[in-house]
């Protein structure tokens, strides 16, 4: 009798974060995005099966094993997009480079104890010339104080005399100019990011080919003109401010140079009024102070200030904080969703980091009756704005998860059907006989052709719909290889694309399928349709899973994978390097590019190459394993034709629906209800509090990985299937171990708050 255990099912929970702004938050969101860099430790850890791992990342690691041996899922946990505004982007930023190198995120929590503080931070110009200066404005410093409510806690005792010199220093500067100083800010980030360069380093958070991709939101104060065009009149210019930085290791190289970073963190974190506007200026005085080279800094500006780049105006151009016009950008996460790759089963999260959910900046919008005249304004510019655009995304992923769903519901329906059809157009010897790459080629095509007569009519639909998609996607990569993403030189790309498919008589389909022109077309550059199908075969064998022997699947499953990653590697900017001086060239006759984009892409072999390493797979792969598999590589032409017009292309590729998860005080109430109010102290004096004091910092620094640690076990859990129950109080064990593993770790870092964790401890009980 053979008692071994049934092999584990691999599922992998994907993250992608979007952090929002808090200004002195940014200490406490950095309590939060240390939880996550933790799990995401413990569960590379798990996978290497390397050394325990200490404090509460060693916790994470020993709820995976344990995970694995109840419910037989070995989960893995990664984070792969990363999007955000103000403090949240500055966190995001230290955050991606830590998964992409491997550095730690343990050296910058000295630096934000002490460098985010208004004694480090405060422009040397625009401190108090002396303790006369402007006498009057101390009752201003010492109301402030009353109205925030001092002693309350035992944080507030031990904050209460550095609190008072402080803002008493801070209200006494000069007035009507930023008292932070920017230069002080750019070497504080230079400094976190040389000190993760001289920690520890672990390895890359993330499997190999897996791309981790950032955004951060900036915005351009005097803005850019774009073109828009109308019926009437043709054409008007309108200002845009908005700018998402965006960066990508592309699965295996570096996420950016340090000096890219620095300037993304600092634009972004400009927060009006406190900080001056970020010029490029700035970093390049910082990096020569230091003897730093930056190699790619043209590139780079051309890049994000692509019209301030084409006029010589980029070191006069002012950047201030993100989260003035985008302060939740789910936006560039959600569009960063296309052509993730998929080695197993797959949850995906998007997970907002809201600090203070429910916190307002006190300008009486929660008072009785309409909003005063000043209230009115003051709210305006402050609040609504950037608070209203979280539903629209929410809605956006909803409706996304929604067309996955039905398409999912579809091609079961099909299934069927279209195994029955492969079977009747090759007959039972086909599963007979060991596939060749020849055979396997041969039997693809004329799947395709078979396909295509089915469809009808339809089958031109279909046909014209993947046309219009490869002249779009062809003209986006151009774009971004000229380095000029406008518009109107998008639209000209690819109406002269469109031109040159016309006239090869290139978009033609009938009732037998599509013409000889039409077919060379797709085959030298539709990426995408190989994607797609190889997509299949993964959710296919994904499928396969729970009744089949994982060692007998996993040489499929690898093959799948190689076959994948060269195809996906066209999606790349890199891959294309021999065609960006022709990109950049704007005389440059269209057919000569799309001539050299099939070049690098180089389908065809890559077409033979996938065919070479399924067909050794199938070939010594089990009946009950290659069956299936070859019906879904042979039907995929009739899965194709009935999803793609109905989902245009999205959604195709990750094949699971997308689930919204936040992180905020509110939401991790095991310890203490009653959200950030109950434990954060930078929400005080507009969420300026933090800066003015090191007992709140090492207080909201702290609650910030209690509720980290909280809401990363929940979310992690929450992928179990309905059917795995878990011990009674498994759960809470583990949180607790957790909380107390933080606590041992930090009481002898956190100095100015130890009476806090007595009280913690007496709570966590």
């Amino acid at each position: 009798m053979n008692d071994a255990p049934p092999p584990l099912r691999d599922r992998e929970l994907r993250l992608a974060l979007v952090c929002y702004g808090g200004i002195s938050l940014a200490v406490y969101m950095h309590g939060l995005v240390k939880e996550v860099w933790h799990i995401a430790r413990a569960s590379r850890a798990m996978q290497d099966e390397s050394e325990p791992l200490s404090g509460s990342a060693g916790v994470y690691q020993t709820m995976l094993h344990e995970l694995a041996t109840l419910s037989g899922i070995r989960l893995r946990v990664l984070v792969d997009i990363v999007a955000g505004a103000s403090a949240g982007g500055i966190n995001g930023v230290f955050l991606a480079h830590a998964v992409a190198t491997g550095q730690s995120l343990d050296p910058l929590t000295e630096l934000w104890l002490e460098g985010a503080d208004i004694e480090a931070l405060i422009d040397p110009a625009q401190a108090p010339a002396s303790a006369l200066s402007r006498p009057w404005a101390r009752p201003i410093a010492w109301m402030a104080l009353g109205r925030e409510g001092e002693d309350v806690s035992s944080v507030d005792i031990a904050a209460r005399d550095e609190l008072r010199a402080k803002l008493d220093r801070f209200v006494r500067a000069r007035w009507f100019e930023p008292p932070f100083g920017g230069r002080a800010m750019v070497d504080m980030l230079l400094n976190a990011f040389e000190a993760m360069a001289a920690g520890p380093v672990g390895p890359r958070l993330l499997p190999p080919g897996q791309p981790l991709d950032l955004f951060v939101t900036v915005t351009d104060f005097a803005g850019h003109p774009e073109l828009l065009r109308l019926n009437s009149p043709k054409e008007v210019v309108e200002t845009e401010h908005r700018i998402v930085i965006g960066f990508s290791d592309h699965g295996d190289g570096p996420l950016a140079d340090p000096a890219e970073l620095v300037f993304a963190a600092r634009a972004t974190s400009s927060f009006p009024g406190a900080f001056p506007p970020f010029r490029v200026g700035e970093l390049d005085a910082a990096l020569a102070d230091r003897g730093t080279a930056w190699p790619g800094r043209e590139a780079f500006l051309r890049r994000v200030l692509p019209r301030q780049s084409a006029v010589n105006m980029v070191e006069q151009a002012a950047l201030i904080d993100g989260s003035v016009l985008a302060n939740a950008p789910f936006r560039p996460a959600i569009d960063a969703l296309r052509e993730r790759p998929a080695r197993r089963q797959v949850d995906r999260r998007f997970v907002y980091l809201d600090p203070a959910p429910n916190h307002k900046f006190g300008f009486g919008t929660e008072s009785k009756g309409p909003p005063t005249f000043f209230q009115t304004i003051l709210g305006a510019l402050s609040e609504l704005p950037r608070k209203q655009p979280i539903r629209d995304n929410l809605d956006a992923i909803q409706r996304r998860s929604e067309r996955i769903e039905r398409m999912l519901a579809i091609v079961e329906k099909l299934r069927a059907g279209v195994e029955a059809e492969v079977e009747q157009l090759f007959g039972y010897t086909l599963f007979l006989d060991w596939p060749t790459p020849s055979r396997l080629a041969g039997w693809r095509q004329r799947a395709q052709v078979q396909a295509a007569k089915r469809a009808g009519y339809g089958h031109a639909a279909y046909g014209l719909l993947k046309v219009d998609q490869v002249l779009d996607r062809l003209a986006d990569r151009v774009v971004t290889l000229a380095d000029d993403p406008s518009p109107d030189r998008r639209r000209r790309l690819r109406e002269a694309f469109h031109r040159i498919v016309v006239e090869r008589e290139a978009d033609r389909f009938d009732g037998d399928g599509a013409s000889a022109a039409t077919i060379d077309f797709l085959r030298a550059h539709d990426l995408a349709f190989r994607i797609r199908r190889l997509r299949l075969l993964v959710r296919t064998v994904s499928a396969m899973e729970p009744d089949q022997d994982a060692a007998a699947l996993a040489p499929v499953r690898e093959a799948i994978f190689a076959s994948l990653t060269p195809y996906l590697a066209c999606e790349h900017a890199d891959h294309f390097d021999a065609v960006r001086p022709l990109a950049a060239d704007k005389r440059v006759d269209p057919a000569d590019l799309l001539a050299a984009m099939a070049t690098a892409m180089d389908l065809a072999t890559l077409d033979a190459q996938a065919e070479e390493l399924l067909s050794a797979a199938l070939s010594a792969a089990p009946r009950d394993i290659r069956r299936p598999v070859l019906l879904a590589y042979l039907g995929f032409p009739f899965f194709d034709i009935a999803t793609l017009p109905l989902l245009g292309g999205e959604g195709l590729d990750e094949f699971d629906p997308v689930r919204v998860d936040r992180i905020a005080p509110d939401d991790a109430p095991s310890i203490r209800a009653g959200g950030a109010e109950a434990t954060l102290k930078g929400i005080r004096f507009n969420n300026f509090g933090a800066f003015f004091s090191r007992p709140y910092r090492e207080n909201d620094y702290l609650w910030g990985r209690l509720h980290g640690a909280e809401r990363m076990i929940d979310i992690a859990l929450s992928t179990l299937p309905s059917e795995v129950r878990l011990p009674p109080g498994w759960i809470t064990r583990h949180k607790r171990a957790a909380f107390l593993a933080i606590l041992d770790e930090e009481q002898p870092r956190l100095t100015t708050i130890q009476p806090l964790f007595d009280e913690l401890r007496a709570e966590i009980g």
